[in-house]
């Protein structure tokens, strides 16, 4: 197995993901600049296309700009919003508590690191690790599907889950990377590196990479 040039992948595909749509919570960001939309943003779309995160956003943040307003909503007033955002009822649950949660353990004040962002409801690793990187520009490593399968794709590392990816890119992958490796890797893998026949006659690193884990490409 050829060794994987992480810099040099890390290079190249800085130039190609700019051709791509830009992540759902990455385009929040630049369109709001703000941490609390990150974060709200950042919920809705687990488990969720980013087409219909994008419109579920646009309608949440029609009447949602702060704690305040999320706290004077019912459940079913936010549903309603987010529908039909993946699991809309248990995340309509997580937002209508998330005043209060962030009231109690930080003053109302969005926490900047991963192991405080876990304590609020509905923010599991993933999400953490992507408001600190997106919402507040901060290294992090975010691993989702994407990142898993394609990082054990190129061979990069060996592992089964999105924890212990995470867990070997913080000790592996240079920490320079980490802030903008997922929005990349997330652009690439809906674009090109797709989880069954992946464009491999289209894709620009190529030569770094040990196709692992697929039967069929394009």
């Amino acid at each position: 197995m050829k060794k994987v040039d992480i810099d040099k992948i890390y290079s190249i595909l800085k130039k190609e993901t700019r051709k791509y749509k830009v992540p759902i919570v990455d385009l929040i960001k630049i369109k709001s600049g703000s941490a609390f939309n990150v974060l709200l943003g950042t919920i809705l779309s687990a488990r969720t296309k980013d087409e219909t995160t994008a419109v579920a956003a646009k309608k949440l943040f029609s009447k949602v700009k702060n704690f305040e307003d999320l706290k004077s909503l019912s459940v079913k007033e936010i549903e309603q919003l987010i529908y039909p955002v993946g699991f809309f009822r248990n995340k309509a649950r997580y937002l209508k508590e998330l005043p209060s949660a962030i009231k109690k353990e930080f003053n109302s004040v969005i926490p900047e690191t991963v192991d405080e962002l876990v304590k609020l409801p509905g923010v599991g690793r993933k999400t953490a690790n992507l408001v600190v990187a997106v919402g507040f520009q901060k290294p992090a490593v975010c691993v989702d599907v994407h990142v898993n399968r394609i990082m054990n794709r190129f061979g990069y590392l060996k592992t089964k889950t999105p924890f212990e990816t995470e867990m070997v890119l913080r000790k592996k992958l240079p920490i320079k990377y980490w802030e903008k490796i997922n929005s990349m890797l997330v652009a690439f893998g809906q674009h090109l590196c797709t989880p069954v026949s992946p464009w491999c006659s289209r894709c620009p690193i190529i030569d770094c990479c040990n196709q692992i884990g697929f039967k069929t490409k394009r």
